[in-house]
């Protein structure tokens, strides 16, 4: 079966960050791709802290930086710093926006993480915001195999490599639910920070999850 393109139509999507990191970077702090490529170029990408920050931005077009906006460096980070093992439609060199389903997510490792709600809209008028649809699995097995991601990381790559916005696929771990890969930064607007929540393992296969609440001060 051949895929199709489809339509898009996402409100909101929703990435988790471990907490560790910072809510604001250098994406933040600069206002244009070339003050960033400016700040690159004068620290000769020598500066642990930088480079550390940078990640591989030196894959990602210029065309798709995202900078001068709040949370850019969210943004910027999930496409900078991929899985050092890559995911089903992406190498460890370069990650995509890629919403985890917020009723059950069991590949992470510890807490707390902050979910970052985000809108999925195209850079402008003149865009749809199309992506390849693959579904369903039973028509495109090799892209939904449970473990193994050779054919749909391939895949993945050469559709990136042509310019697609992304990937909609079904959900190998929740059957049921379908899944998003958006392969442009540019795509993800309006970020901002959502609550707090700790993902706590005991062993169990699956975590337990709790809302952190900020305390108030009883203070009158």
């Amino acid at each position: 079966m051949t895929p199709r393109l489809r339509r898009l139509a996402v409100p909101r999507t929703h990435r988790l960050v471990a907490s560790r990191y910072p809510p604001a970077g250098i994406f933040d702090a600069i206002c244009t791709p070339g003050d960033l490529a400016a700040i690159a170029d004068l620290e000769g990408w020598t500066n642990d802290r930088l480079q550390a920050e940078l990640g591989q931005l030196h894959l990602v077009p210029k065309s798709e930086w995202v900078v001068g906006v709040p949370n850019a460096s969210v943004v910027m980070a999930a496409f900078c710093h991929p899985s050092k093992d890559g995911a089903r439609f992406t190498s460890a060199e370069l990650g995509p926006w890629r919403p985890p389903n917020m009723a059950r997510i069991v590949e992470l490792n510890r807490g707390p993480f902050l979910p970052a709600p985000a809108e999925l809209r195209p850079v402008d008028r003149s865009e749809d915001l199309t992506v390849v649809d693959v579904r369903p699995a039973a028509s495109f097995p090799r892209l939904h195999h449970p473990t193994s991601y050779r054919d749909s990381r391939r895949f993945g790559i050469r559709l990136r490599t042509a310019g697609s916005n992304g990937i909609v696929y079904e959900s190998v771990r929740d059957p049921g639910h379908d899944c998003l890969v958006a392969f442009r930064p540019k795509l993800v607007r309006n970020v901002r920070q959502g609550g707090h929540f700790e993902y706590r393992w005991d062993g169990a296969q699956e975590p337990v999850i709790r809302q952190l609440v900020a305390r108030r001060s009883s203070r009158g």
